[in-house]
């Protein structure tokens, strides 16, 4: 499996297991029993509940050690036990994974009053939470989860006692009560920018109430801390139903604020008191939903692909495979204009504006794979007829959202039958994002997994490298994003992407150049011929929508307020002035880049056409466009 510190430097969501002790008192465990101790005396019992919340769709266990320190043990006379306890625990989390999932050494509150509130001092804190955490650490604990902590002074001696012992990750969770703060009064804000402080790698909330409550304390968080946010509330608050203390939250309601959780920035989702497997599954399958849960990432093998290829088989050079990869390899500076597919099955008037673009002397256009989750005609059927009926290349792009590796290897064979020959290879935006959030995505792999199998067909190959006779001979294009919020997260897949063949890549809308410019430095080692994304702004709104609603896209506050003043005088006015930002900033970027890709926003080809008459080789063509609109 991938590292846990990958994971936590990513930026999808991962999903936390769910309540252990409720799942025991339901299979009849009753609560004068030491809890921790079950992982000795009845182990099966244990490795099941785990294999449930593996089979939910848990990503990361917990250990079944919420109570496996000093103090807590000494009160059933088990002290002498908790080496045992804490390694036995790892080891049945472990078996129950079977490497599919991590195991987090769960660790909670000492159950006893510290400085300055009680007898015990901060250093003998620190050394009861290392004596537990060195046990977990022995058993082979993936991360560390240190929850339910009331006091923020005792978690911070738990985080010292970590420390001390390793530089493993760690989840710092807090409790709060139905007012928002903890039982000593801290609140949101303050916790958070302390945890981060004192070097949590994950900060978090987890049991004491709901998952309303939660939202409103991590939308409070999120202002004062970069680190990634956790999210374990309870399923409601307790009620008592003849004699029986119920959580009534269902496992519905729990998906439904999962999904507002990771929206309001929370990246780890999961449980507490009252949540079972059925309430995992659920905010799993919200999960999926909305992002990627793992796709697994076929890198290259050891092995260079050339040595696999069948000694029969021809690989098609880069400058054969079509007139945009020949420009590509050739260092030519390439044009393409970014038009979405019709919403309907009446391709003529998408077709009719992809016209202007041949006869304006454009390199090729792209047909965008359901940007957004929208529904529209399939790019694929799109860009088979603008070759065929206008002659114009295209750059198909190409997701994983939606399609299995069957589907995908499917389609790719089909399209190179068909003669596409250009492709950007992209992960796929969420359902969530779309007019359907409900509807579920594949995401057997990702873009590096994606890529890595085009250049496999390039080579004769399937994806489990048995030949399929004529390689494919596709160029090879990728997504990438300058403005990403991590960006050594970005710079890392991007170095994957080129590993695994990728021959051009094709920026997110840039409208800030410095940030351009520092990427470009940073890449350098990897360098493969960038597209600048370009947008022509049509409205101090349309520049809001990019800039808070587009991931990656960063419009400067000097745009912005020229938008804005702009806007002020009018729809034609904005419009002059975001055709006049797109112009500059292409012959800003002109120099650092290998090709443009300008964007038709809502379907104006004219204006994206007219973003070119900022390039001397372009002037004629708008000219000659323009005396045309007006016949």
């Amino acid at each position: 499996m991938e590292d846990i510190r990958e994971v936590i430097g990513s930026d999808r969501v991962t999903i936390f297991d769910g309540a252990m002790g409720t799942m025991l008192y339901a299979r009849g465990i009753y609560i004068n029993r030491c809890y921790d101790e079950l992982s000795l005396s009845n182990p099966d019992l244990v490795r099941e509940i785990h294999a449930e919340y593996v089979r939910a769709g848990a990503e990361i266990l917990e250990t079944n050690t919420f109570g496996a320190n000093p103090h807590k043990l000494q009160q059933f006379g088990l002290e002498g036990n908790l080496r045992l306890i804490n390694i036995a625990a790892v080891r049945l989390a472990r078996e129950a994974a079977a490497g599919r999932c991590y195991v987090a050494g769960a660790i909670g509150p000492l159950g006893l009053r510290i400085e300055p509130y009680g007898p015990t001092s901060f250093d003998e804190a620190k050394e009861m939470f290392k004596e537990q955490a060195s046990a977990l650490l022995e058993g082979g604990v993936d991360l560390f989860v240190l929850e339910t902590f009331s006091d923020i002074s005792e978690l911070r001696q738990a985080i010292r006692a970590v420390r001390e012992l390793c530089d493993l990750p760690i989840v710092a969770q807090m409790t709060i009560l139905p007012d928002g703060n903890t039982s000593y009064g801290t609140t949101p804000e303050i916790f958070a920018a302390r945890l981060d402080e004192w070097g949590a790698d994950v900060v978090g909330l987890n049991c004491g109430v709901g998952p309303a409550i939660v939202l409103s304390a991590v939308e409070k968080m999120r202002s004062v801390t970069t680190k990634p946010l956790s999210a374990q509330p309870n399923a409601g608050l307790p009620r008592d139903v003849q004699g029986r203390q119920l959580y009534m939250c269902s496992p519905e309601y729990m998906a439904k604020y999962a999904k507002r959780l990771i929206q309001a920035g929370a990246r780890f989702i999961g449980g507490c008191c009252g949540t079972t497997p059925a309430h995992i599954k659920q905010i799993a399958d919200a999960v999926r939903a909305i992002s990627p849960r793992r796709p697994r990432v076929f890198v290259q093998e050891r092995r260079r692909i050339e040595e696999l290829t069948p000694a029969d088989i021809r690989v098609v050079p880069p400058e054969e495979r079509s007139r945009w990869s020949r420009k590509i390899a050739c260092g030519e500076f390439v044009t393409t204009v970014e038009v979405l597919p019709p919403k309907g099955c009446d391709a003529s008037k998408t077709l009719e504006q992809i016209r202007l673009l041949k006869e304006a002397g454009v390199d090729a256009v792209n047909i965008p794979d359901g940007p957004r989750a929208q529904t529209r005609m399939s790019a694929m059927a799109t860009a088979l007829l603008v070759e065929r009926e206008i002659g114009l290349e295209t750059v198909l792009h190409y997701c994983c959202r939606d399609r299995n590796l069957l589907g995908m290897m499917s389609d790719l064979l089909g399209a190179a039958a068909l003669g596409l020959r250009n492709l950007l290879l992209i992960t796929g935006d969420p359902p969530k994002m779309g007019p359907y959030p409900d509807a579920t995505a594949v995401f057997d792999i990702d873009s590096i997994g994606l890529t890595n199998m085009v250049n496999k067909l390039n080579h004769g190959l399937d994806l489990g490298n048995n030949p399929i006779g004529q390689p494919t001979a596709f160029c090879i294009g990728v997504g990438v994003n300058p403005g990403a919020l991590n960006l050594e997260h970005e710079i890392r897949r991007f170095e994957w992407k080129v590993e695994a063949g990728a021959q051009f890549a094709i920026t997110q809308p840039v409208f800030d150049v410095d940030q351009l410019r520092d990427f470009l430095r940073r890449i350098e080692h990897v360098r493969i011929p960038i597209v600048a994304g370009i947008w022509p702004l049509v409205s101090y709104r349309n520049a809001e929508f990019l800039h808070n609603e587009v991931p990656g896209v960063r419009v400067t506050p000097e745009i912005m307020e020229r938008m804005r003043k702009a806007s002020e005088k009018g729809k034609e006015a904005a419009r002059e002035e975001g055709l006049k930002i797109a112009q500059e900033s292409l012959l800003d970027v002109r120099d650092l880049i290998q090709g443009v890709q300008v964007s038709a926003p809502f379907g104006n080809v004219r204006l994206a056409l007219e973003v070119f008459g900022a390039l001397p080789e372009f002037s004629a063509s708008r000219e000659a466009n323009t005396l045309s609109a007006g016949d």
